[in-house]
């Protein structure tokens, strides 16, 4: 298994407008501190402090937003199987 991790801060964050991100890795992410609302094509998952999904490869999916008033911190994941 390959893996790369990143740890990630938002502020007020969103997408560009229609833009998605499609990549070749799965991602595993987790909110440690803050809020954000993620897109994917059929769904809108709004997170918490310690919420997390698993995004597979090639599944298109976006941020929404992320709390304005302080940091989103997100730790990710990104692996080969």
């Amino acid at each position: 298994m390959v893996m790369h991790i990143a740890l990630d801060r938002s502020l007020g964050h969103a997408s560009p407008e229609g833009y998605w991100y499609d990549q070749d890795q799965h991602e595993w992410v987790v909110v440690l501190k803050g809020a954000a609302r993620l897109r994917f094509e059929d769904e809108t998952v709004e997170m918490r402090p310690g919420d997390f999904v698993n995004i597979p490869a090639h599944k298109k999916h976006r941020v929404e937003w992320t709390t304005p008033d302080e940091p989103t911190v997100w730790l990710a994941v990104f692996y080969i199987t």
